[in-house]
């Protein structure tokens, strides 16, 4: 039998240290798991887990990204495996012969059922439950919570932008959205403290009907200072993966790059509504370590395999979301490695006509062209 290099060695003790750590949190839930439990399930030290997971959170996060894309290698070609490690997984296939949303409530109402779709089962313990819910209660350490509230903003204008593109819902729908989230991430918890109580298929009705709420939405941005402008080539870059609409992004293409740190999330929306018709925003979110970015990865794509069997891709295709370490960020000329980062860049042709840090950073770039 050939020998296993290095790193076929690495990722078998790592898929190894995974399960392990599904098994314990199943059985025990994340307050109640134990390292060194995990360690003994998987038959290695306790030293080989951490030398893979810096400690029982980073396993956590692990352990429910990889529940939220198990499904994701096995979609995917064989060429495609790079691409599949990090992609969305979990998004139910579409039938060919499926109906589009007759509306933003049909559309809001099918979005609910299948995120109601991870309440626990009859059969299922406590522990098992919350983690089939995904919960995070517990886990999370103030950091984490102070991300977790960005990443919600950045989740609501993720959905209100699918919702934006159904027939008879014109506007902002970003309020709308975050009514819905929070019916809906109410219900979980609810399910983890009191399972079984009430109708899933009551709720999803309901969350549908918040569509025909008038919430006077209206996007009122401050002023943006003004941008530099310039002219450099953008230097060939690998098309990162996105995770809103899926597939790959070209950074070349016209329209505004912003990169935010964890702690400017909700400035995405800046670039977004600042682009002209036909142009792309992609928003670069960057994010130092593992815990942070399995943290993205987990709600992020949680939330598109809920949006995906429900609106088409293209509903996304103005707003791209890339994740990244610091690698594609200083490629580009920015150090995104604090949390409060914001800045942009104008892409037209391949070139880089303008420049922008700080808030507003998006708006004034795009105003620059």
């Amino acid at each position: 039998m050939a020998r296993l290099t290095r790193v076929q060695q690495q990722a078998r003790t790592r898929a190894a240290v995974l399960a392990a750590a599904r098994a314990e949190f199943t059985e025990h839930g994340y307050a109640g798991a134990k390292v060194d439990r995990i360690a003994d399930r998987a038959d290695l030290t306790r030293g080989a887990v951490y030398s893979n997971f810096p400690g029982k959170r980073a396993l956590y996060l692990a352990v429910l990204v990889a529940m939220v894309e198990e499904g994701a290698a096995g979609a995917n070609a064989a060429g495609e495996a790079a691409a599949a490690e990090a992609a969305p997984a979990a998004w139910a296939a579409v039938p060919e012969d499926a109906a589009a949303p007759q509306s933003a409530e049909d559309a809001l109402t099918r979005f609910a059922r299948a995120w109601l779709d991870r309440l626990p089962l009859a059969g299922d313990s406590a522990a098992g439950g919350r983690l089939r819910l995904r919960s995070l209660a517990g886990v999370l350490d103030g950091e984490g919570r102070d991300a977790l509230a960005q990443i919600a903003r950045l989740e609501a204008l993720l959905l209100a932008v699918g919702l934006e593109s159904c027939e008879g819902l014109p506007g902002r729908r970003v309020r709308l959205a975050e009514l819905a989230l929070t019916l809906l991430n109410g219900s979980g918890l609810l399910a983890e403290l009191a399972p079984g109580f009430g109708d899933p298929l009551d709720r999803a009705r309901a969350c549908g009907h918040l569509a025909r709420l008038d919430l006077d939405d209206a996007w009122n941005p401050a002023p943006a200072p003004p941008a530099e402008p310039g002219r450099e080539i953008l230097a060939p870059l690998d098309a990162p993966l996105d995770l809103a609409g899926g597939g790959r992004v070209d950074l070349g293409a016209d329209g505004v790059i912003a990169v935010l740190g964890t702690a400017r999330l909700a400035a995405a929306e800046d670039a977004l509504r600042s682009t002209g018709p036909g142009e792309q925003a992609t928003v670069i979110i960057v994010a130092a370590d593992d815990e942070t970015r399995n943290l993205l990865r987990l709600r992020l794509t949680d939330l598109t395999s809920c949006l995906r069997p429900v609106l088409p891709a293209d509903a996304w295709q103005g707003l791209h979301v890339v994740l990244d370490d610091g690698t594609l960020t200083a490629a580009i000329g920015i150090d995104g490695t604090a949390a409060d980062t914001e800045a942009a860049l104008r892409v037209r042709d391949g070139i880089v006509t303008a420049r922008a840090t700080g808030p507003g950073a998006a708006r004034a770039a795009a105003a620059a062209d």
